[in-house]
């Protein structure tokens, strides 16, 4: 083949390929993409722009006790945290929620001395019934599936990556809701996506069932636990997205 034949050949092919790469650019120009939101992402301090804020560190205008409906008893404390006051009972948000993005942030009591369970317990309920342990696994054995970020008695955490007590816990927490039928029973299970600190600890497990048996809530609200005299932990920057 000669230069020349060699120079029109390559010629003819580059126009072609050009004008492929036109037809397609035109093509994607005519297309009718579902732009995602604008989130503005929060940092450390704040929250996203679309969250619902549960507690900002300033009141319990989104909770009550779970039982008795009353006023929170809880201790706000003047570090925008709120600590359990045991034997008051557990707190509920006062709205419901389905399907949501959880952050929440907690700390377990340096002066607790207890051990396995009896060390900084308390739980996340979702929508009543579905338990992510809270607890001191810093140094602390217990039964893996009811360590920090276990799905209480049903999956362990991938690892345990627990900051030293005293020291603020993150949990991120996605929260995908069971759906139900008009009679409030399940039909197709739920599923949890959880990380502690940053690390991912549970990864799209799908919910066996409520947590202690409790088949049907009446309400299917945010639950935070009270659970004995050694299970004095702190919360504090809780919000939601739903999902």
């Amino acid at each position: 083949m000669t230069a020349t034949k060699y120079k029109i050949i390559f010629l003819a092919f580059f126009l072609l390929s050009k004008i492929n790469a036109q037809k397609i650019e035109s093509k994607e120009k005519k297309t009718n993409y579902l732009e995602p939101e604008i989130v503005i992402p929060g940092n450390f301090s704040s929250p996203p722009s679309d969250a619902i804020v549960l507690f900002d560190g300033s009141n319990f205008s989104s909770w009550h006790h779970s039982k008795s409906k009353e006023p929170v008893k809880w201790r706000l404390n003047n570090d925008k945290s709120f600590t359990i006051k045991p034997g008051t009972g557990s707190i509920e948000t006062r709205k419901e929620h389905g399907s949501v993005q959880l952050h929440i942030e907690w700390k377990s009591p340096i002066e607790n001395k207890g051990e396995g369970q009896s060390r900084g317990n308390s739980g996340i309920f979702f929508q009543g019934r579905y338990e992510v342990q809270v607890l001191n696994s810093y140094q602390n054995r217990t039964y893996p599936d009811g360590q920090a970020g276990s799905i209480y008695k049903q999956y362990i955490p991938l690892v345990n990556s627990m900051r030293p007590t005293g020291e603020w816990q993150v949990y991120d927490i996605v929260f995908n809701a069971p759906k139900y039928n008009n009679n409030g029973d399940i039909i197709k299970s739920g599923s949890f996506t959880v990380f502690h600190n940053g690390v991912l600890i549970q990864n799209n497990v799908e919910i066996k069932r409520p947590t202690m048996s409790i088949e049907k809530a009446t309400r299917k609200t945010l639950m935070l636990q009270d659970h004995d005299k050694n299970g004095t932990v702190s919360y504090r920057n809780i919000w939601v997205r739903k999902i």
